[in-house]
């Protein structure tokens, strides 16, 4: 196992048009359990220039306007181009409505253990969770500062601050460890996108570096432990001007950016997206448990790091098999955490959508709730109210149980 390396993540703006994909379908989700929380959808979006278009299939009560929802999120996101706009853009859908299941209305949260034990999942999937004590909220460094990157190019452009910036933005930022720990940062990449029709002038390429590195870089490192040093490589837009940039300039689909979603490759994740379904798809809600795991396991001070594996198959409600990674850091075993895991845990799917009260999440936050997952994040997320599974109320049990056993 490597001790002393380089590693580098990605992020996106939410205008990046696999995201805004992605933002798409969440809202449809939001808006099917809003209206009756036990709608089963799974939906899908995909964009190119001038037009959106949406596969959904589902049972619900709801009565859903798809159309409605796609343009209102694509207006919210800030597209006023005249080659892809909320207004004048074509959206085509292929929608199909599910028969009636026995049982749709059951209700997790007033399930006994016995209930919970009879729901089982519907497909099959392999999911990860991870957390390592590298930022406060337990997130790997390279991800965590990207992340900050795109939601403060973000911001400017929607503060006018740099008022000639479209909605489609990257970033990417590489650090250095030494010992499984962040030491320096070794390069940082700002791609932005730019409006040629705005009314302030639009800058060239060395105008745009100022501004980036004096609007967007700069405050994001201001209070940061590791800061860019004279030695760190900061490429903004390397490859020349990107104009318009979106749809326009490159296709987008739900579920393409799920490191992105999750821990920007630096631990393992499923090959399933995790937008755009609802809480019954234990491909989208086993990551999330999987992560409150990992992250209640190093928020306890057992491992520095930890990986949580879950293997789900078809008919059954518990996961096949349960894995545990800690690389070398741990305080116990591996196998000692993965029993405690199994013991005091529940990764069952009923039982995970009854903790987390998946169902709920949409009508009880304004705004909605998935949808806001949908960018920057659906892990370590802190800026967005309660995300059930970022909680650690798990980590007095677990400093009980292992200095019970010392």
């Amino acid at each position: 196992m490597k001790r002393n390396f380089m590693f580098t993540s990605e992020s996106v703006t939410e205008g990046h048009p696999d995201k805004l994909c992605d933002r798409i379908s969440d809202a449809i989700v939001d808006r099917f359990l809003r209206h009756d929380p036990y709608t089963r959808v799974i939906t899908e979006c995909a964009v190119s220039t001038a037009i959106v278009f949406i596969a959904a299939r589902f049972e619900s009560d709801a009565l859903v306007d798809f159309t409605k929802i796609a343009r209102q999120t694509i207006e919210q996101v800030g597209y006023e181009q005249p080659s892809f706009s909320a207004k004048t853009c074509s959206i085509v859908t292929s929608l199909k409505e599910l028969p009636p299941t026995e049982n749709r209305y059951l209700d997790e949260t007033n399930m006994s253990a016995e209930e919970i034990e009879q729901i089982t999942v519907k497909n099959q999937a392999t999911v990860f969770g991870f957390a390592c004590n590298q930022t406060p909220v337990l997130m790997p460094l390279p991800i965590w500062l990207a992340h900050e990157l795109v939601k403060r190019l973000t911001q400017v452009r929607v503060d006018k601050i740099l008022p000639y910036l479209t909605p489609d933005g990257k970033t990417q930022v590489g650090v250095e460890y030494r010992d499984r720990q962040p030491q320096r940062i070794h390069s940082i990449t700002v791609i932005a996108s730019q409006n040629p029709l705005s009314h302030s002038h639009s800058p060239d390429l060395k105008q745009l570096e100022q501004d980036l590195r004096e609007t967007v870089i700069d405050p994001v490192f201001e209070n940061q432990t590791i800061k860019p040093d004279e030695n760190t490589k900061i490429f903004i837009n390397p490859d020349g001007p990107l104009i318009i940039g979106g749809p326009a300039a490159h296709s987008g689909m739900t579920g393409r950016k799920n490191a992105i979603d999750t821990y920007g490759e630096y631990s393992r994740h499923s090959g399933a997206a995790l937008s755009g379904k609802d809480p019954t798809r234990i491909d989208r809600v086993g990551a999330y448990a999987a992560r409150y795991a990992a992250k209640n396991v190093v928020a306890a001070g057992l491992a520095d790091e930890c990986e949580v594996q879950l293997s789900y198959s078809l008919g059954l409600s518990r996961p096949v098999s349960i894995e545990v990674e800690t690389f070398g850091t741990g305080k116990i075993g591996e196998e000692e955490i993965k029993v405690l895991l199994e013991k005091h845990f529940d990764f069952r799917l009923a039982g995970i959508i009854k903790q987390f009260n998946l169902r709920f999440l949409p009508s009880l936050l304004k705004g909605g709730f998935y949808k806001k997952l949908a960018a920057y994040g659906h892990v370590g997320r802190t800026d967005i109210g309660l995300v059930p599974w970022e909680e650690t109320d798990k980590v007095a049990l677990l400093e009980d149980l292992v200095s019970s056993a010392v």
